[in-house]
């Protein structure tokens, strides 16, 4: 007995052309628009067992610390936001590692922390590290 155009009996056969086409298309705009989607940011360096010792003493670094209540000190030196560009410029430049760490607490917003490194490496800093106030 043969089915007939009319009988109640589904389709089957899954036509797998149309699914194909679709994935490679998808493929194609995955490949050209990746590049894009890289994003690049400020380096920060970590902390580990594995970091150089003994290459550049402390005080040769550049230190800015900010304080749960926002004040900002450069080496020790309390320094107006607006200054602070030019604070840790005038800094970097007894500096042989052109290294600035800044020290922030938990309770400081990261947008404070931001701003701090964006104007050390607008102000010549070459590396970044951050620290915990709270690991001190």
């Amino acid at each position: 007995m043969q089915a007939d155009a009319n009988s109640q009996d589904g389709i089957t056969d899954i036509n797998m052309t149309p699914l194909v086409d679709v994935c490679l298309v998808l493929v194609i705009i995955f490949m050209a628009v990746a590049p894009f989607a890289v994003q690049l940011g400020i380096q920060v360096l970590e902390s580990g067992a594995k970091a150089q010792v003994g290459k550049v003493t402390a005080s040769e670094n550049v230190t800015v610390v900010l304080t749960e209540d926002g004040a900002i000190r450069v080496n020790n030196l309390a320094t107006p936001a607006d200054q602070l560009e030019a604070r840790i410029a005038q800094a970097l430049q007894n500096s042989r590692d052109k290294m600035v760490i800044v020290t922030a607490g938990t309770l400081n917003k990261v947008g404070q922390v931001v701003d701090i490194l964006d104007a050390a490496k607008q102000a010549g800093a070459e590396k970044l590290a951050i620290m915990n106030a709270s690991g001190q």
